[in-house]
């Protein structure tokens, strides 16, 4: 029996792989999550540096749980925001280590913009939005191994 000829511009390597090794749009995602961690952390670096340079900058919040004073908030979003750059030029730069520390990152971040909620409700659920999507994407990519 004749075997029959893929379609025009398909490979059997990619036709009966759907979302493994050579999924070009997993591919492609990682490296947009790449650029999204190095926003994202940017974005915690303002937010950082607003939160150390005065504290007038942030709505005053009473009786809450997870209340810090808005300079040690601002030391953490400054040190997450340096941290995740970081990590994001090394998933631009192909580093396996980066990809792992990625998810890692992005999920602490999560946490805490899960916690700073009150103190800028939008752009906290902004950076959950992103940081959502960059472990989604770190972690559906199988191009390479992580470890």
């Amino acid at each position: 029996m004749a075997e029959s000829a893929p379609n025009p511009g398909t490979s059997r390597s990619h036709a009966s792989d759907p979302g493994g090794a050579n999924n070009p749009w997993a591919a492609g995602g990682t490296m947009f999550a790449g650029v999204l961690l190095m926003v994202d952390g940017v974005l915690e670096a303002i937010k950082g540096i607003a939160g150390i340079a005065t504290d007038d900058v942030y709505a005053r919040v009473n009786n809450y749980v997870f209340k810090f004073n808005v300079t040690t908030w601002g030391w953490i979003h400054l040190a997450l925001g340096i941290l995740l750059v970081l990590v994001g030029w090394g998933i631009l730069r192909g580093f396996g280590w980066a990809r792992g520390i990625g998810v890692g990152l992005a999920a602490l971040n999560m946490i805490a913009n899960f916690m700073w909620l009150p103190y800028q409700p939008i752009w906290a659920v902004v950076s959950l939005a992103i940081d959502t999507f960059v472990i989604w994407a770190l972690c559906t990519d199988r191009s390479k191994p992580v470890v």
